[in-house]
């Protein structure tokens, strides 16, 4: 071929390879589209299933998590559920073995009057002494305010025998809840009853003459208009075990400045007795000793010391020890002591002053394990230390 002729081939070959390329990249930017497109789809699907898949996650969480509540909740429930019947099985159990029967406390006439009949048989008779206590005060050795609660009238004392801190207070005249504080701190420390127990007991009280003994409340009640009576109830389990209507006919208030007080239940070295007065010696104050299990009067005696003027009592060592103050308080003070043993002439006791403070006691009880004195003056508590001293020494 001559070379004119492939002068004239080479436009049409360079024409060629032009049409080629232009083909060759239109095809490879259709490629290019179609792939965009898919990747943007897949794209687009991607995130539409991550979307898809985290809602979803979210809602199996919150599904797991209510759930977990509930089942927690059911499983509180169903532990509350045994608790309660578990404590109702207890409970059961406890009031099947160990409350005893209530005792009829109505006033029987025909018991009452041969109760009577046995007290005035063993009156003034010699008293046997159950303890070598030959004891007396002194002088009263130290005296503590502790604070002001309640009423005007009131009690506070502790268990006289064992070794409780317990507080129990009786706040006013005529009630029937008592406060138990756990210890003397929370006593004195709290003026509100927020840190107390309370006690409901079956039946009200009347006066301020009552005792915490051995684990028993011996407190008095007056039915209507009747006769008063003992109670004995039990502070573990929070039942009446025993109650006696108090063998003395008329009676009346036994201190003449206390008048809401007609039977003072004390304790001492010796055991259980009672203060009293009647219309038969209504000038007088009369003593008994109890028996603390059954409340039976064991022996009865006339005392020398009046009412006028009284406002407490208590016995220390078998004699029993009457404080006086005026209708204007003054200076109370120990100024009657009778002695059922005999050991200790009233002529030869030792006039015992306490301290001056508000008004006048409505309340004293003394602690034979403390030997101290806690008392209730115009609302205020307050503890009497004593100093004692052998009988024979006075």
């Amino acid at each position: 071929m001559g070379p004119w002729r492939c002068l004239l081939l080479l436009p049409l070959l360079a024409a060629a390879a032009r049409a080629q390329q232009q083909q060759f990249m239109e095809y490879v930017e259709r490629r290019l589209t179609l792939l965009e497109e898919r990747i943007s789809q897949w794209h687009d699907q991607s995130s539409r299933y991550s979307t898809e898949l985290r809602d979803f996650k979210n809602q199996v969480l919150g599904m797991l998590e209510t759930a977990e509540k509930e089942r927690e909740a059911m499983r509180s429930e169903a532990e509350s559920a045994a608790v309660r019947v578990d404590r109702l099985e207890r409970e059961v159990d406890y009031l099947e073995t160990q409350n005893p029967a209530p005792p009829c406390v109505e006033v029987d006439e025909t018991l009452m009057e041969k109760q009577v009949a046995t007290a005035k048989q063993r009156k003034n008779e010699k008293y046997t002494k159950l303890t070598d206590c030959s004891d007396t005060i002194a002088s009263v050795r130290a005296m503590k305010i502790l604070k002001r609660f309640g009423s005007t009238s009131g009690l506070w004392t502790k268990d006289a025998a064992g070794n409780s801190e317990k507080i129990y207070v009786f706040d006013g005249t005529a009630n029937d809840t008592v406060y138990v504080f756990p210890r003397m701190r929370e006593f004195t420390l709290f003026s509100a009853t927020r840190k107390a127990a309370r006690i409901k007991l079956p039946y009200p009280w009347v006066g301020t003459g009552h005792l915490v003994y051995d684990g028993h409340l011996y407190y008095i009640r007056q039915q209507g208009p009747g006769p008063f009576q003992v109670i004995k109830f039990n502070l573990a389990n929070k039942t009446v075990v025993d109650s006696s209507v108090f063998p003395a006919e008329e009676q009346i208030p036994v201190f003449g400045l206390s008048p809401f007080t007609y039977i003072e239940v004390a304790v001492d070295e010796e055991g259980l007795w009672a203060i009293y007065a009647t219309k038969e010696d209504e000038k007088n104050i009369c003593l008994a000793k109890l028996d603390p299990t059954s409340l039976d009067i064991e022996q009865m005696w006339d005392t020398p010391c009046p009412r006028e003027n009284a406002e407490g009592a208590f016995v220390v060592c078998g004699a029993l020890h009457v404080v006086y103050n005026t209708r204007l308080p003054s200076r109370p003070r120990v100024q009657c002591v009778f002695d059922v043993s005999g050991t200790l002439a009233p002529e030869d006791a030792s006039l015992v002053y306490f301290p001056k403070r508000y008004g006048s006691h409505s309340g004293m009880k003394y602690s034979p394990r403390e030997r101290q004195i806690y008392a209730w003056d115009d609302g205020y508590q307050i503890i009497y230390r004593m100093e004692m001293k052998k009988k024979l020494e006075v």
